[in-house]
């Protein structure tokens, strides 16, 4: 299993509503991400925008693919586009760069 952890910042302006935005993400979008086989996803926020995501997966690049395909996130992806920073016009789950791992205790 892939641990993932990645990096992506959120306007300052729009902290807030991006938290709320998540207390209801879609019931077809938990269903895509968990047929894709993100498991174990968590985001993490911070008060000045800083947005940590963490996901285990079988195969990072397969799981990330199958989101690509899947209708319902492209719609996410459209909405959610306009709460962040630096995304050059890429979809938010496009321009997220998974950090390297250095350390883990299991």
């Amino acid at each position: 299993m892939q641990r993932v952890c990645f990096l992506l910042k959120v306007r300052a302006g729009r902290v807030d509503e991006y938290r709320a935005r998540h207390e209801h993400v879609w019931a077809d979008m938990l269903a895509a991400l968990s047929a894709a086989g993100w498991h174990n996803y968590s985001l993490f926020l911070r008060e000045d925008g800083l947005l940590v995501g963490y996901l285990e997966t079988p195969d990072f690049d397969r799981a990330r693919a199958a989101m690509e395909a899947a209708e319902v996130n492209v719609r996410w992806q459209a909405e959610m586009a306009e709460f962040f920073e630096e995304l050059d016009g890429q979809a938010p789950d496009a321009a997220m760069r998974p950090l390297t791992e250095v350390f883990h205790l299991a």
